[in-house]
């Protein structure tokens, strides 16, 4: 499997391109810069045959509709976020940065659902609090946790569909997860589940009182 990364947008929103080994590629979170996403597509050898969202807030989504109409390729996201995406007050378009950003979907998921891609099996973990629909993508040895999980952070729970219990009643089922999976966040750097059980006060060990 190849992950390529690349920031786009105005908030360096992290967008995925997951490739199987023949090049065909998932894209996660197509937030901005479709012309930006299709240059690197091409630059790598990969053939775009999906798209998955981890949640439909405006800066995952801002390029989804182009590339789903120009390489006519199916997007997939959690059901509880499909009127999100299509509802720029709900996504935050309007109230953040002042614009109508939606996208369409073809494929609503549930937990535990799999999404498979030639020999790559992309497991979903519905993991609400940041939005309602909130999922991470497990495949092989990697997690995309989108908002959820940050190096050394979580998502902010004060949007629409938001809700700080939820989210930390799925940070404990990150934390349950028992592989040491590569974590790559909606935003910011890569880091890795151990670490941030190690370090996050969010997620471990560590609590806000072991650090003030």
């Amino acid at each position: 499997m190849k992950v390529v990364s690349l920031p786009v947008g105005m908030i360096g929103t992290n967008c995925y391109l997951t490739a199987a080994q023949n090049g065909d590629t998932a894209i996660i979170d197509p937030g901005a810069q479709p012309d930006q996403i299709k240059e690197v597509l091409q630059k790598n050898s990969l053939t775009p045959k999906m798209i998955l969202l981890t949640h439909g807030h405006f800066d995952h989504i801002g390029a989804a509709d182009a590339l789903r109409k120009e390489f006519e390729i199916p997007l997939y996201l959690h059901q509880a976020d499909a009127d999100m995406v299509g509802d720029s007050d709900q996504n935050g378009g309007v109230g953040l940065i002042g614009k109508h950003i939606t996208c369409g979907w073809d494929h609503l998921l549930s937990d535990g659902d799999i999404v498979e891609l030639n020999e790559l099996t992309f497991q979903v973990i519905h993991t609400p609090g940041h939005t309602k629909g909130s999922v991470c993508y497990a495949v092989e040895d990697v997690l995309f946790t989108g908002d959820t999980l940050f190096c050394g952070g979580i998502g902010r729970t004060d949007l629409y569909g938001g809700s700080y219990r939820e989210l930390c009643d799925s940070l404990k089922k990150l934390a349950a997860l028992e592989k040491n999976y590569r974590v790559y966040p909606g935003h910011d750097r890569t880091t890795t589940l151990d670490a941030e059980k190690q370090q996050n006060p969010y997620l471990g060990k560590m609590s806000y009182d072991d650090i003030i």
